[in-house]
């Protein structure tokens, strides 16, 4: 690396060091997914992403622990053992990227890759005060991710800015043929926009995601920020997205359901773990099944087979698409007047190993505010705004229309910086 920086050769990301959420294949490393059931399998070609992170010379230094699957919100479901908070050891970081997002909250990488399929790139950001990007569907390939729900999953980085941030994503972003979900959109330079002028930039605060059930303290931070924005030159608006009290029901129907039908290749036979206890075909499907998986990954297989079963589908799948659609629309009709949006990321902020590992559905609450982003399809991104009075972070959520990072980086980039 350094023989290309003298000879000035290097890429746009020599030296800098990345980690890589172990969801994502490396040839000839283990990509485990945080599983017992891919405990021993290796990858063997390079996800896009990786490609073009080593086109530009960044170095990887190795894979993350992860929720199961990329399952959770905590980082306490991986078959390795739960990450821990770099703040504090009793506290969760977040999941379930959980690993990049340390390893780059703990200065052990300068920027990670992550996935999110409902936060779980922004919201353990949120948790461990460092920004993460969930970009549009669609801007970067998931050739080589190992899908959980194939129509939320998007990759993104970890970075201590949003500017490292930015840098990341001008080089993983663009269409890929390898990837038909991958869109041919032009990749703008997103570095070259971030000019931290947010005059006139006009930003929605959409009362549902402020209501009483928000911890006050996070209130109080959040507030102070838009009020630095404000002061900035930026306009708040007030906007409404009706339909955000289905967002959990729904996404735990459509995320389950796409699970179970993925999850459903691990079966024993072609790759994986193959359980040892078998006398027949059957046995060694369910044994190796019931041995391979953790129980929140086995949770969630039973309720997306349950809501596409028979005389089930039309009650719970069908009637979660027409809601989906009912809230990306919300998010078109309040973009039609504002050009980005600003929410919190999470509900607390990060709460004690093993607080609510007994109560799914407490747990599945703590992505309240970031499960719209993936059922919309939009952008967004968590920033530090502040702590509370504990000295745990809090994060700060911009989301963007479509395919318009630029203007939440730009914004992230102001928030950082604003008083």
């Amino acid at each position: 690396m350094d023989e290309k920086l003298r000879s000035g050769t290097a890429g746009p990301l020599a030296g800098m060091v990345v980690a890589v959420k172990d969801v994502l294949s490396m040839q000839g490393t283990k990509t485990t997914c945080g599983s017992a059931m891919l405990k021993e399998f290796v990858s063997i070609y390079d996800a896009t992403v990786i490609e073009r992170l080593r086109a530009a010379d960044a170095v990887i230094i190795g894979k993350t622990n992860m929720d199961e699957f990329a399952m959770g919100s905590s980082g306490e479901n991986s078959a390795y053992g739960p990450t821990l908070h770099p703040l504090d050891e009793t506290k969760v970081p977040g999941g379930s990227s959980s690993g990049s997002c340390v390893a780059v909250a703990a200065g052990l990488s300068t920027v990670s890759l992550g996935t999110d399929t409902g936060g779980s790139i922004r919201q353990p950001a949120g948790f461990c005060g460092i920004v993460g990007l969930k970009p549009t569907y669609g801007r970067v390939s998931r050739y080589g991710l190992v899908a959980f729900a194939s129509s939320f999953d998007q990759i993104g980085p970890f970075a201590r800015t949003s500017r490292d941030a930015a840098r990341v994503l001008q080089v993983i972003a663009g269409s890929d043929p390898k990837d038909a979900t991958s869109a041919p959109v032009e990749v703008p330079d997103f570095l070259s926009l971030m000019n931290r002028d947010v005059k006139g930039l006009k930003i929605g605060l959409p009362k549902e995601y402020f209501s009483d059930a928000l911890d006050a303290g996070i209130r109080s931070v959040l507030e102070k920020k838009i009020d630095a924005l404000r002061n900035a030159g930026a306009v708040i608006v007030p906007v409404s997205l009706p339909h955000s009290e289905y967002t959990i029901s729904t996404y735990y129907i459509l995320a389950t359901a796409e699970a179970s039908s993925n999850l459903a290749r691990y079966d024993g036979a072609r790759y994986g773990y193959r359980s040892k206890n078998v006398k027949d075909l059957n046995g060694m499907y369910v044994h190796s099944r019931s041995e391979g998986f953790g129980s929140e990954v086995k949770r969630r297989i039973m309720l997306g087979t349950y809501v596409l079963s028979s005389g089930y589908y039309d009650a719970y799948y069908r009637k979660a698409q027409q809601v989906r659609r009912l809230i990306q629309n919300d998010f078109v009709n309040a973009f039609n007047s504002v050009d980005c949006i600003i929410t919190p990321i999470a509900p607390t902020t990060a709460f004690g190993l093993g607080e609510k590992m007994e109560d799914p559905l407490q747990m599945y609450l703590n992505d309240i505010y970031t499960v719209s982003a993936n059922l919309a399809g939009i952008p967004g991104i968590s920033v530090p705004a502040g702590a509370d009075v504990n000295g745990m972070p809090i994060g700060i959520q911009v989301l963007g229309k479509q395919f318009d990072e630029a203007t939440i980086l730009k914004v992230g980039d102001v928030i950082e910086t604003v008083q």
